[in-house]
């Protein structure tokens, strides 16, 4: 099946954007702030994964330019907030460890139906310590993360989990534990061949906060291409309030991070020498965890985003 990541971006009236991230049938077996989504769909991209070669389809809630800079805004005064008030920050070189909380949603307790084993979820810690370290080849981040709990759920009515449906805020409204700076990760089968979503930062934090990946894409699913990890990489980038790599296009200021080369729009598969935007300086960046190549070919956060991501940190999170 063909996996698109998709972020779409939702939250309060302010704001009406969410990033999707789906599956394509044909590769795998498995079919004062704001508040925002990141969904990431497994056929086409608009802030998900798309289908290669088409069938994508147009995400609704897609930032604008207009909702990017209320969110840029907002987050300069979260941080100057923070800063008059001299409440304490997470210095540059330090380790900020966030504590993870993974809810397994299945059907009826089979592996079949949504339980993944401890196992499979233990590598997927694994592969997010490893990207955010830099040890796959890209800069290292301030962010280790550490499994606090496992909460297996069977419930046939979370299953499978429907993007922005009245089940899916009832099951995280139920499930979702710790503050803002915990990590919640939901896991099932998703609607619409998603491969997942995610919330972004805001100053006030509700129970819709989170993020929700497709349970084969963890290490060892069924998945691939997108069965490596990588969806909670990148949906976790998101929720440290991270654009894709192609925000923008070629025009204005894109993802808002200076080292990520401007890209026209989303990449898939793993392409070589790809220039969406040649009157820019630097080729697409479609190593980056916020591309949507396939799993293998993403392996890489810049300093820029370690940067932006530990600011967010601060000024939503600590």
């Amino acid at each position: 099946m063909n996996l698109r990541r998709t972020i779409r971006i939702a939250g309060l009236s302010a704001f009406a954007a969410a990033a999707v991230l789906t599956v394509n049938p044909a590769v795998s077996p498995v079919a004062a702030s704001v508040s925002a989504i990141c969904v990431e769909p497994a056929a086409a991209h608009t802030d998900a994964k798309a289908k290669p070669g088409g069938g994508a389809k147009h995400d609704p809630n897609e930032i604008t330019a207009a909702e990017l800079a209320s969110r840029e805004k907002d987050l300069g005064s979260a941080l100057r907030l923070r800063e008059q008030l001299r409440l304490p920050i997470a210095a540059a070189g330090a380790t900020v460890t966030i504590p993870v909380v993974v809810h397994v949603i299945s059907e009826d307790g089979t592996r079949a139906n949504g339980n993944i084993p401890d196992s499979l979820i233990n590598s997927q810690i694994t592969v997010l310590n490893q990207a955010y370290a830099g040890s796959t080849g890209g800069a290292a981040t301030a962010f280790a993360f550490q499994l606090q709990s496992i909460n297996r759920v069977t419930n046939p009515a979370w299953y499978p989990i429907v993007y922005g449906s009245s089940a899916e805020k009832q099951m995280k409204a139920a499930l979702r534990v710790g503050g803002a700076g915990t990590l919640n990760i939901y896991t099932g089968l998703l609607s619409d061949d998603l491969l997942g979503w995610a919330t972004f930062p805001k100053s006030k934090l509700n129970t819709y906060d989170g993020v929700v990946i497709l349970a084969e894409s963890v290490p060892g699913g069924t998945a691939s291409p997108y069965a490596e990890g990588d969806t909670a990489t990148h949906e976790i980038g998101h929720w440290l309030n991270l654009y894709h790599t192609f925000q923008g296009g070629c025009n204005g200021g894109g993802d808002q991070v200076s080292d990520t080369p401007a890209e026209a729009s989303a990449a898939f598969g793993c392409p070589v020498n790809r220039d969406t935007c040649a009157n820019k300086p630097g080729l697409d960046p479609i190593r980056n965890f916020m591309d949507y190549t396939d799993d293998a070919c993403m392996f890489q956060f810049t300093a820029g985003q370690a940067t932006r991501m530990l600011d967010a940190w601060n000024a939503y999170r600590a």
